[in-house]
C-alpha cells in the first residue's frame, strides 16, 4: 500500500520551473545507471521533450483567497495557434480556480492581443484596469482583466 499512500499525495499542478530537466534527470538515473544508455538517448529525450510543450498556462494560487488567484504565462506555441489548446488550456485553469473557490483570478495584459482578449472574455474575464507604462518593455502599456466569482 506504500504506493497509493505515495500517489495521494501528489497532486498534478502543471509545469514547474526545471522540470523538463528534472524529468531527463530522472530518465538518465534509471536508463544510464540500469541499461547504460548515455548521451544519445539524453540528447535525443531532451529534444522530443522540448518539441512536445505546445502550451503553458499557470494558476498562481498564492494569494487566491485575498487579493486572487494569478493567471500567468499564458501561451500556445504558433503550430497550435486556432486549434482549440488555448481554450482547453483556458478551461482546465478555470475548473482548478473554481474547485479551490478563489472567487477572483485576474491576469495582466497588453493592449493588440486580440485574440487572447476574446478567450478571457468568453471565460468571464472584464477588463478593469489599464495603464501607459508596462513592466516587460514600457511601450506596450498595461492591461489587467479580473474574473469575480459570487
Amino acid at each position: 500500500m506504500r504506493g497509493d499512500a505515495v500517489t495521494e499525495s501528489f497532486q498534478y499542478d502543471g509545469y514547474r520551473a526545471g522540470a523538463v530537466s528534472r524529468i531527463i534527470g530522472l530518465h538518465m538515473d534509471y536508463y544510464l545507471d540500469v541499461w547504460t544508455f548515455g548521451a544519445p538517448f539524453e540528447s535525443n529525450l531532451a529534444r522530443d521533450l522540448g518539441s512536445d510543450l505546445m502550451g503553458s498556462i499557470t494558476i498562481d494560487g498564492l494569494e487566491g483567497y485575498g487579493a486572487g488567484a494569478h493567471l500567468r504565462w499564458f501561451i500556445v506555441s504558433d503550430k497550435a495557434r486556432g486549434t482549440g489548446l488555448g481554450g482547453q488550456l483556458m478551461a482546465r485553469a478555470m475548473d482548478f480556480v473554481d474547485a479551490r473557490d478563489y472567487r477572483r483570478t485576474y491576469l495582466t495584459t497588453f493592449k493588440g492581443l486580440d485574440a487572447a482578449r476574446s478567450l478571457y472574455e468568453r471565460h468571464d474575464f472584464t477588463l478593469t484596469q489599464e495603464e501607459a507604462a508596462d513592466p516587460w518593455s514600457g511601450t506596450v502599456g498595461l492591461q489587467r482583466f479580473d474574473r469575480v466569482r459570487m
